[in-house]
């Protein structure tokens, strides 16, 4: 049932960007969300933004703290448990008090103690390369029964009675949390350690400590350390990682080119990413950030920054950039005068533009293919009115969420109901008041009942079970077409994108007058 504000809609497409990967991926269901809105709509909805999160009950074990909780011994101060904390993290080695195990009701509690403690240490570690190095104390039963390696190393046939043993591969940061994880069970991870943790974890196999790494660098990944993260999640042979990543580079390419961590990639990762047919990116973007990488690459191997020493270090991945797809101006304002081509290779590539009869071209001549967004329309039909929809500058917004992480890339709006006219718009995505993308720009109706598309600089991405908040502001001709029969749910590829069911609108969740789609770049 769709209520009177509903019929007399304007329409919103969403244009998202969805990778490729989804395919494989079970799809999530979000009837419940619906099911449970509809049972919940006699009441008004807060003007808030909602997070849906789904939590499996199970019965909880009773652990010894549960059965048996911590109780302050009469003699011990308040202090006691708290410098035993801290001992464990700076390593100063407090002599303990009398019947200190009693201070801890279960054996992980007193396990933890041991976490960084010369107390009954009976092996030393020198971790961090030279300059740089920490000895750590450790306990060999503890670290065998945590890492398959450790008991290798201290109980296998071919142990070494070693009293010292040096790790120079390794943080002494990242060397740390892991021991925090085999002695405390506890997972402690920072941005700036989490990837040398995650090779700490992988040499002495720990998996579950190496899972936890990975779901934190996917949580943290964006454009700008999605180039680096790509890099590492091959080193480390973590695939999800990886493809998580190629869905970030292909969606928001031009972010990711540009970005600092871009620079930092090693040499085979630059080629992939170049022969990468998915870029959503123009190619003097590509070329530009090409340049920008050899540069650096020339401080690395210590060369002077010269135009040939930017060209030897590109190599052969020089003619993975499809120079020739570039639009003229690009080529003629951009690469045809850096420097970095040949005379005959700018002549050829300005015939390649010009002449009938084209040369032969050693770099690759075809476009990528890019990710095309896919039109999310909600509306049913349209239809317009000669005393209605005077919406100039009024915000209209409309909440939405999806079940599979997509690329929002614009919106659809519709346009003049009374002729041609042209209008500027300026669109934004929240989430939770923070605003995530936002553009203005101007786009010409013809007077038809189409929808015109708006986009955002670049695509942004949208996380699944969570709500976010289209919305737009329109300054034109104030008669136009309007939605009618709008629908709650609407499938675009394998993501379902939906709105929270309502009787009453408000500010937040009222439904939109002017958004008629949305541009989806989908994951399938």
């Amino acid at each position: 049932m769709v209520d009177d504000k509903e019929k007399n809609m304007k329409c919103l497409t969403f244009f998202l960007m969805l990778p490729e990967t989804v395919k494989n991926r079970s799809k999530k269901s979000s009837k419940t969300n619906t099911s449970s809105s509809n049972s919940g709509s006699s009441s008004k909805l807060p003007p808030v933004c909602y997070e849906i999160i789904t939590l499996k009950t199970k019965k909880k074990k009773k652990m010894a703290a549960d059965i048996f909780p911590r109780k302050k011994p009469a003699n011990s101060s308040s202090t006691t448990v708290q410098q035993y904390h801290q001992q464990n993290l700076s390593n100063n080695n407090l002599i303990p008090a009398p019947n200190w195990q009693g201070l801890y009701p279960t054996i992980r509690e007193r396990n933890a103690v041991m976490f960084n403690n010369d107390l009954m240490a009976d092996v030393h570690f020198v971790v961090g390369p030279p300059g740089g190095t920490q000895r750590l104390p450790g306990h060999k039963y503890v670290l065998a029964v945590g890492s398959s390696v450790f008991h290798a190393m201290f109980y296998g046939e071919l142990a070494e009675d070693k009293d010292e043993i040096r790790i120079p591969d390794v943080e002494p940061a990242a060397f740390l949390a892991m021991l925090k994880y085999i002695y405390c069970d506890e997972i402690d991870l920072a941005a700036d350690t989490v990837l040398a943790t995650l090779y700490a974890a992988k040499k002495y196999i720990v998996p579950h400590l190496a899972r936890a790494c990975v779901n934190f660098l996917e949580t943290s990944l964006s454009a700008k350390n999605a180039c680096v993260l790509l890099s590492q999640s091959c080193l480390f042979e973590e695939p999800d990682l990886t493809q998580r990543c190629w869905e970030v580079i292909d969606a928001q390419a031009e972010l990711a080119l540009k970005s600092e961590g871009f620079c930092d990639i090693d040499f085979q990762t630059l080629e992939s990413i170049l022969r990468r047919e998915t870029l959503n990116a123009k190619e003097i973007v590509v070329f530009e950030a090409a340049l920008n990488w050899a540069e650096v690459e020339c401080q690395r191997q210590d060369l002077a920054l010269s135009i040939e020493n930017k060209r030897k270090v590109l190599g052969k991945a020089l003619y993975l950039i499809r120079i020739p797809t570039m639009a003229l101006d690009d080529f003629a304002n951009g690469a045809a005068q850096s420097g970095v081509l040949t005379l005959n290779e700018t002549n050829d590539i300005f015939l390649w533009y010009t002449a009938a009869k084209k040369p032969e071209l050693q770099f690759v001549s075809k476009a990528r293919k890019g990710l095309v967004p896919q039109r999310c329309h909600r509306f049913q039909s349209c239809a317009y009115r000669s005393n209605q929809w005077r919406y100039r500058g009024r915000c209209d917004s409309i909440q939405f969420a999806v079940d599979k992480r997509v690329f929002i890339a614009g919106f659809g709006l519709y346009g003049s109901s009374c002729g041609s006219a042209e209008y500027s718009a300026k669109i934004e995505l929240k989430r939770q008041g923070v605003v995530l993308g936002q553009n203005l720009s101007k786009y010409f109706s013809d007077g038809s009942s189409n929808t015109f598309p708006v986009w955002f600089e670049y695509p942004v991405q949208i996380e699944p079970d969570t709500f976010y908040t289209a919305s737009v502001i329109l300054d034109g001709n104030e008669l136009s077409y309007f939605g009618q029969e709008g629908m709650t749910e609407v499938q675009c590829g394998k993501a379902l994108i939906f709105k929270p069911e309502k009787k009453k609108p408000d500010l937040t969740l009222m439904s939109s007058d002017q958004i008629v789609e949305v541009g989806v770049i989908t994951l399938d």
